[in-house]
């Protein structure tokens, strides 16, 4: 525990300019007193700490100073390369190799073949590739340089033109999303990568809008409408486990699959249940059962 403390602290006084000793002692739930026997343990060390006492003083590493790989185990190795790997993947420039390159040295790394202890291969790379690889490297500068992003936005509600101040690249629910202050709502909002096109630089931020880190559980960014009761054929059982887990359904004694699940959005799960096609029958709840015979019914019309 205490080489984890000791490596967690060096790790923050490299990215922080200075630390206090209270705010160490929080972090890693420990008192104060065993920080300030940290800091001993890593001066011993050699590695150069400095501390200043009085009301601007700290805890600081003199500037300069770079990381031993030898710090560094090799199972955390392969995880930060493996990290790397992932991020490479979307990765418009070759900076994340030339970066792998770097840690890889005096550790028998080759970044373009796979050790046979690298057991963690990490793709966030989509079919849209090309088009989603540039907008991450612009999104990425804009949010380093303090600058908005505009862009042209597609939703299902409408089309338009929005400016935001980008705050985070987010890679979650199997997507690319860039969230930031938008100017045209002023608010917070969450943009989907792949339904943004022309997409440029703006101007350099002068006040920043600033958050609290926000809530991005789906439970909050796809809030529940409604609870939907389906039958499903045994034979896209495989579908539903893969999509929503074992747990998701229970099996009826004729084999069909009892589905119970909430759904956000009617025109989703419409287009949804369309992909199994006669294996599924909508039960509950009674009124989108009637919109979906509907929207079959109108569907039928254009074939018929």
């Amino acid at each position: 525990m205490k080489i984890d403390r000791l490596i967690g602290i060096l790790t923050i006084l490299m990215q922080k300019e200075k630390v206090t000793a209270p705010y160490l002692a929080e972090k890693f739930e420990v008192s104060r007193r065993t920080i300030n026997r940290d800091i001993e343990d890593m001066c011993k060390a050699g590695i150069p700490i400095v501390t200043l006492q009085g009301k601007n003083g700290g805890i600081s590493i003199m500037e300069g100073y770079q990381i031993d790989k030898t710090l560094l185990t090799n199972d955390d190795m392969d995880s930060i390369l493996s990290a790397l790997k992932g991020l490479d993947s979307v990765s418009n420039t070759n900076k994340y190799k030339l970066l792998i390159e770097k840690l890889s040295v005096g550790n028998n790394k080759n970044p373009d073949i796979l050790p046979s202890n690298e057991h963690i291969i990490i793709d966030l790379s989509s079919w849209q590739k090309s088009s989603l690889a540039p907008k991450i490297e612009l999104i990425q500068a804009s949010i380093s340089n303090s600058e908005t992003i505009s862009f042209r936005y597609f939703s299902p509600n409408e089309e338009s033109l929005r400016e935001i101040e980008p705050l985070s690249l987010i890679f979650k629910w199997s997507s690319w999303y860039v969230w930031g202050y938008c100017l045209k709502r002023n608010d917070f909002r969450l943009f989907k990568l792949n339904r943004i096109t022309e997409l440029k630089t703006g101007k350099i931020i002068t006040k920043k809008h600033i958050k609290s880190p926000p809530d991005f559980s789906s439970e909050n960014i796809f809030p529940t409408e409604f609870t939907i009761e389906a039958i499903f054929d045994s034979s896209v059982k495989w579908r539903i486990i893969d999509e929503y887990g074992i747990d998701s359904f229970k099996q009826l004694e004729n084999g069909k699959l009892y589905f119970v699940h909430e759904s956000t959005d009617k025109y989703n799960l419409f287009s949804w249940l369309l992909t199994f096609g006669e294996s599924v029958e909508l039960l509950k709840p009674e009124f989108l059962r009637s919109e979906f015979a509907e929207y079959l019914k109108n569907i039928s019309n254009i074939y018929t």
